[in-house]
C-alpha cells in the first residue's frame, strides 16, 4: 500500500476504539525525522517526574479508531515514522498493533517508548501474544520508567539514564537487549 492511500482493516485485525491522549504529525524529538507521534492515553507506571501526568487516567483523552489515526498517519508524504508513546502504549497493544503494522506495510519505521523494560515485555508476551507482535513490528523501543534522580537532558531521545534504546529485531534474535545505534 502507498502513503496516502486508504487504509482498510484486514478482517483479522481489530478496530476498536483506543484512548488518545494526543498526536503530533511532524515530532522531531520522539525519534529519527518527522515522526507521526500517538500520545496513548492511560498508564499504570505513574513514574515520578513524569512529564505528561495528564495521561494517566484511562478515561480521560479522546476515543479514536485505529482505522483513524492510520488515516492520519498516511496524510502526510513527509512522514518518516510512527512513534508510539503514553501514557503507556502496552496498556493499548491491540489497538497499537494495528497502528503498526499499517505503518510497516507503508515503510514507517516504528518506535515505541514504554515504562517497561524489553526483559518484562518477553516475559509479558508467554501470556499475551499480542505483545510479541508489536515487538515484532517495532524497529526501536525505548524501555523503561523514568526516573527522576537520573534524569538527563544529555541523552538522545530519553528523558533518564536507566532508559535503553533497543533495536528490537537484534534484540528478539538473542533474547536479550540489543542497543540501536543512532
Amino acid at each position: 500500500m502507498l502513503r496516502g492511500a486508504v487504509f482498510t482493516p484486514l478482517k483479522e485485525r481489530i478496530d476498536s476504539y483506543m484512548q488518545v491522549a494526543g498526536i503530533v504529525q511532524d515530532s522531531i524529538v520522539d525519534g529519527p525525522g518527522f515522526r507521526f507521534t500517538v500520545f496513548t492515553q492511560g498508564c499504570d507506571r505513574r513514574c515520578e517526574g513524569c512529564h505528561n501526568p495528564a495521561t494517566w487516567d484511562i478515561s480521560g483523552g479522546t476515543p479514536m479508531t485505529a482505522g483513524e489515526i492510520i488515516k492520519d498517519m498516511l496524510s502526510n508524504p513527509l512522514t518518516d515514522g510512527l512513534t508510539l508513546s503514553g501514557g503507556e502504549p502496552i496498556q493499548q497493544a491491540a489497538e497499537c498493533l494495528e497502528v503498526a503494522v499499517a505503518a510497516r506495510e507503508n515503510n514507517l519505521n516504528v518506535w515505541v517508548y514504554t515504562g517497561y523494560v524489553f526483559e518484562e515485555l518477553l516475559e509479558m508476551s508467554a501470556s499475551d501474544p499480542i505483545i510479541m507482535s508489536l515487538l515484532k513490528h517495532t524497529d526501536v523501543l525505548v524501555d523503561g520508567p523514568f526516573m527522576l534522580s537520573v534524569r538527563t537532558l544529555s541523552l538522545k531521545w530519553r528523558g533518564s539514564k536507566n532508559q535503553r534504546v533497543i533495536d528490537v529485531p537484534k534484540s528478539l534474535a538473542v533474547r536479550k537487549a540489543v542497543d540501536a545505534v543512532y
